[in-house]
């Protein structure tokens, strides 16, 4: 594994990385609760669903993810013949890891013929054995692709919640997961600003609490909550999701009044995501050097989660 403290580090690490990018013909997909330098670098920058497209067609040698471990494995599920490195192996993710593979196998087991839909946020192991995979853009299309039939929902139980009432569903079987970051909104708090922002609007996360979903005027994932707030360049915006976001609105409407919905703890800067922001340029930079850390899923895992992340892009 790299050192992520190595001192022969260039200068110009941007240029460094834009070097190394065209000597490994790689292409660097970032998700957009990376850092602004970071998603400035970027060939493609979006949200599960759009990096999950763009690994599907890539045509380059190497693949650089800057996101969390479970996003690299979707494109190394999609391309395995290719090279995928992260900048750093310990970018989890709170709701693929509280879903862990042998007690996800034991639930699903306690439902014979159930349908198993699970969000991509999920190891590659608990993709396996699944149906299908639905993102937060996609989940109620993918919830109504088993309408009539009984239906694991899996890891987490906010987005269940919401995704169950769009498609008109009251039974779902959920696994009781949730993020770590979307947890800790505060809807005490929220509400508190709403009052010092009357003419505010508030773009909310599916992933948050019901408290602070029921306080929201729309309910997205992050791209939809990027292009709401870009169609509506003069309105004032609480943002209730990771503040990545904030750097391709304000790339897109300069200027526009964004404010970050608190959270419950106000000693820290508990939205943001401890695991996304584990990815910084100095890694980027060692990982295209090094070609490592990779990412590798056994083959026989491989081919089982193929099935239903391709079956997920058939239908979106």
């Amino acid at each position: 594994m790299t050192d992520p403290h190595a001192t022969d580090l260039p200068d110009d690490l941007e240029e460094a990385i834009l070097e190394l990018k065209r000597e490994r013909n790689a292409i660097l997909l970032a998700h957009y609760y990376q850092e602004p330098e970071i998603q400035d670098l970027a060939d493609v920058v979006g949200d599960s669903l759009a990096l999950a497209r763009a690994a599907q067609n890539v045509d380059r040698d190497v693949i650089a993810f800057c996101g969390v471990h479970f996003m690299a494995e979707t494109a190394k599920i999609l391309n395995p013949d290719r090279t995928v490195v992260v900048p750093d192996l310990e970018a989890g993710c709170s709701l693929a890891d509280g879903c862990p593979p042998d007690a996800f196998r034991d639930f699903v087991a306690e439902h014979p013929g159930a349908k198993v839909l699970t969000y991509i946020n999920s190891s590659a192991e608990v993709k396996a054995m699944s149906d299908l995979i639905c993102t937060s853009a996609n989940a109620a299309k993918m919830v109504r692709h088993f309408d009539g039939q009984p239906l694991i929902f899996a890891p987490d139980r906010h987005l269940a919640r919401w995704v169950a009432k769009q498609a008109g569903r009251d039974d779902l079987i959920v696994w009781q997961g949730a993020c770590v970051v979307h947890e800790q909104f505060s809807a005490k708090r929220l509400a508190e600003l709403k009052v010092k922002h009357p003419e505010a609007e508030v773009l909310a996360h599916p992933e948050c609490d019901q408290a602070v979903l029921d306080q929201a005027d729309f309910i997205a994932s992050t791209t939809g909550i990027i292009q709401r707030a870009v169609d509506f360049p003069d309105r004032t915006h609480i943002v209730a999701t990771e503040d990545g976001v904030f750097h391709q609105i304000l790339q897109k409407v300069p200027g526009k009044t964004l404010i970050q919905a608190p959270g419950i703890d106000e000693s820290c800067s508990c939205n943001q995501c401890p695991f996304m922001r584990l990815n910084t340029l100095e890694k980027l930079y060692l990982c295209l050097r090094d070609l490592e850390p990779q990412v590798t899923v056994p083959e026989d895992i491989r081919v089982k989660a193929l099935a239903p992340i391709e079956l997920m892009l058939e239908l979106s």
